[in-house]
């Protein structure tokens, strides 16, 4: 079994990467929002706002979790 700086460094690495996809997703909803209102679907891209948000808040949280494993 790994020790636990391993496990800690493994994990950091592996929501590193999940950050990462998070970036790209918030990339694409924005160009798809950024298209939606340009074309007059307000309500659909007022919709993709709170997607954002989400996305926003849970990536704040995986960075803060990132930085704790990585300083232990």
């Amino acid at each position: 079994m790994p020790n636990s700086s391993e496990s800690n460094v493994a994990t950091a690495d592996a929501l590193t990467l999940l950050l990462h996809n998070q970036h790209a997703l918030a990339a694409a909803i924005e160009e798809v929002m950024k298209w939606l209102s340009e074309n007059g679907v307000e309500t659909v891209a007022e919709n993709a706002v709170g997607a954002m948000e989400t996305l926003d808040a849970n990536a704040k949280a995986i960075t803060d979790a990132i930085m704790r494993l990585r300083q232990i």
